[in-house]
């Protein structure tokens, strides 16, 4: 017999909301002295099925100036993996301030990042992403962890950082659609799709495919139903206001502008490609 939708939902929303009042209460406690934390509720998860709780260890990089829905997206979706354990790993454990102003404080370093991981998932960005292409320390780190990694992923120009890695050589990818002219430089197959999956590499388009993405794999690595679970309490169901999220529906004069607008991060890439690897 397996666990009801409500179950579910009962007992993920009940977690959700003790970890919550922990939280506040440990960011008051500088303040003040501490009450006890109140007891927890417990529910009877005896009809769930084994496959339901894993123990997979999930890392996320972030580095200075990433697009944070890139990570958060599809961390909000992992990290809902009953068992699993993510990781936001940076070059050190100083807060890393995303290119819109968000900042982050990771949990491990490259050293501290278990070695051997069942996802490894890098997000994109524009400069930054750049930047971490460049960074020698940042790339042997998803080299060696991308080269052992269950499955390897990324989410829109974080494949490029894959690529300057090695790790998409004859691989077919995706990446932010006015990026994808560049994936044949590290050797990817650019492939039309907001989710592609190759062997274990699976790569995500611009910035908000990485939710799909993340809720993809959350069904793969459980099940439909866990996924629609999921999907349910995030109330994902998304009607955007206006139809120009791909430059096929977008008007001309916006796919130009930001196409102009990305003609300098691609020369930047064009340049990080040709370098000795």
């Amino acid at each position: 017999m397996t666990i009801t939708r409500r179950q579910f939902s009962t007992a993920a929303v009940a977690t959700s909301t003790i970890a919550l009042a922990l939280a506040k209460e440990g960011a008051a406690g500088a303040a003040r002295a501490q009450p006890s934390a109140p007891p927890a509720i417990e529910h009877d998860m005896s009809s769930m099925p084994a496959h339901w709780v894993g123990k997979e260890q999930i890392a996320f990089l972030i580095y200075p100036e990433f697009t944070a829905l890139d990570m958060v997206g599809p961390h909000h979706m992992l990290a809902s993996l009953m068992g699993a354990t993510v990781h936001l790993v940076a070059k050190t454990k100083e807060p890393v301030k995303s290119d819109q102003g968000l900042v982050f404080t990771p949990s491990a370093t490259f050293d501290e990042c278990p070695r051997d991981l069942d996802i490894l998932c890098i997000p994109g960005g524009a400069q930054g992403s750049l930047a971490a292409m460049l960074d020698e320390a940042t790339i042997a780190f998803v080299k060696d962890r991308g080269s052992r990694a269950k499955r390897v992923t990324s989410v829109c120009t974080g494949s490029l950082i894959l690529g300057m890695a090695g790790l998409l050589d004859g691989y077919k990818a995706t990446t932010h659609w006015a990026a994808t002219s560049v994936l044949p430089l590290f050797g990817a197959i650019p492939t039309e799709g907001r989710i592609v999956q190759d062997r274990n590499r699976v790569t995500g388009g611009g910035v908000t495919a990485g939710i799909d993405f993340g809720l993809t794999l959350v069904g793969e690595l459980r099940d439909r139903e866990y996924a629609e679970c999921v999907q349910l309490l995030a109330e994902y169901a998304p009607q955007p206001p206006f139809n120009a999220g791909t430059p096929a529906t977008a008007p001309e004069p916006v796919v130009k502008m930001m196409s102009d607008m990305m003609v300098g991060f691609l020369a930047g890439v064009t340049t990080a490609a040709a370098r000795p690897k």
